[in-house]
């Protein structure tokens, strides 16, 4: 058995998944990410500018699912969920990459993210490049 512990909240203008951007590339607003207080510490090198991951768990997905149309495409073959971005999967773990506009306090205002509002936070990480 794994535990994970949701470390923030997305608060987004984003209420229904069927209705949200596919890609946050497509669309995504900005958005807050509301982090617990406990995980202070962990904001503090975070600066605008940088592009991160949000690790999200897409709590509304359907764990039962392990074939997709892509995109909800039904001219699409099925597809194993391995092979697709679909939220609905077994561990239903969402990747998101974004850009950080703005930190307050415990707050990180954050650019293209597709996640709707009420979505679980369970980590950040930075995006490396060559020199990192």
């Amino acid at each position: 058995m794994y535990e994970i512990r949701p470390v923030a909240v997305v608060e987004s203008p984003l209420a229904d998944p069927a209705t949200a951007p596919k890609q946050g590339v497509e669309g995504g607003p900005e958005a807050w990410l509301a982090f617990h207080p406990t995980v202070a510490d962990g904001l503090r090198d975070l600066r605008p500018g940088d592009d991160v991951f949000v690790l999200t768990w897409l709590h509304l997905a359907d764990r039962s699912v392990l074939a997709v149309h892509p995109r909800d495409d039904p001219r699409t073959p099925l597809t194993g969920v391995f092979s697709t971005r679909s939220s609905d999967r077994p561990n239903p773990v969402g990747l998101h990459r974004v850009r950080v506009l703005a930190v307050d306090g415990l707050r990180v205002r954050v650019a293209d993210l597709e996640a709707v509002d009420g979505t679980p936070v369970i980590d950040v990480k930075p995006v490396l490049d060559a020199t990192r």
